[in-house]
């Protein structure tokens, strides 16, 4: 397995471990043109699970995968996370209907992730 998809296994890890909501993987990479090579994109139900998903996604990917993200965006509706060849996208459920982004990206392979309860 390549260390990109590794690193996505990782940051999935992270968000089940802090019980993220509707997870998916995007997968980029036959696409031309795309922004990276994997999109991880989930929900958290309040602004303190979205912020603690985000550090739960840093502590799994810095301690398992030795990364570290590139850079950080956030409000407390949403937490962008660029590691290069993967963006993760954590919402509130809102913002993400809003943002759509499968959709945007629906040309692509998705794949989601069961959610652990």
């Amino acid at each position: 397995m390549d260390q990109t998809k590794e690193l996505v296994e990782t940051i999935v890890e992270g968000l089940q471990e802090k019980k993220g909501k509707h997870i998916v993987t995007v997968d980029l990479s036959q696409i031309s043109g795309a922004i990276c090579q994997y999109m991880v994109i989930c929900e958290g139900n309040t602004p303190t699970q979205v912020s603690a998903l985000s550090d739960s996604v840093w502590d799994f990917a810095h301690k398992n995968a030795n990364e570290k993200p590139l850079s950080v965006a956030e409000s407390q509706q949403w937490i962008g996370m660029d590691y290069g060849t993967v963006l993760v996208h954590i919402f509130l459920p809102e913002q993400r209907a809003f943002y759509n982004l499968e959709n945007l990206w629906a040309d692509s392979r998705i794949t989601q992730v069961p959610d652990l309860d």
